[in-house]
């Protein structure tokens, strides 16, 4: 068997190698921030939140502490710390797990099925229940206030339009220059 050391630098190393932006706070592979993109399909696709992971000293054998950086509405996730109530991460957690699961599979299921029932954030269990439809308006209006790549610090780089003319006028140049027979 494996140490906790030795599993939480393997485990760090399959999310660094999937599809996840993997971002470390530290150098003791204990806290790291990860990207994860709302689910197709549902009220927060299109919205980019920065989820913070802690891991604690016996990982995997203790399950990992995740929360959301920017806010989230959500019956399960609380609009503050942003903690997250989810059975699997907080009370039948295994060393089977591993973290992929959390961002593949564990946090796609909680957006995409909220548990109404069990709330960290009350209005939105509340709304969910009263009226489903203003729910969902409302899930979508925070992504758009908060769940933007700019709301987590990604910057988009564009060309200017002054860029686009001069690679525009350089390419057309070099057409007619191609196209000249050599004397």
């Amino acid at each position: 068997m494996s140490t906790p050391s030795k599993r939480r630098e393997t485990d760090i190393m399959n999310l660094l190698m999937s599809d996840f932006n993997v971002e470390m706070v530290n150098d003791e592979m204990k806290e790291f921030h990860v990207r994860f993109n709302g689910p197709n399909d549902s009220p927060y696709q299109g919205g980019v939140w920065k989820v913070r992971v802690l891991l604690p000293d016996n990982y995997p054998y203790n399950s990992p502490s995740i929360g959301f950086v920017n806010k989230i509405f959500h019956p399960n996730i609380d609009e503050v710390s942003g903690t997250v109530c989810l059975d699997v991460i907080n009370q039948t957690w295994s060393p089977m797990f591993d973290l992929v699961n959390v961002f593949q599979m564990f946090l796609p299921q909680l957006l995409l099925y909220p548990n109404e029932s069990d709330p960290l954030n009350g209005e939105a269990a509340a709304l969910m229940i009263q009226d489903i439809a203003a729910y969902q308006l409302k899930v979508k209006e925070y992504c758009e206030r908060y769940a933007k790549p700019e709301h987590i610090g990604i910057v988009e780089e564009k060309k200017s339009t002054e860029e686009e003319k001069t690679e525009d006028e350089t390419d057309s140049n070099d057409e007619h220059v191609v196209d000249k027979p050599d004397p």
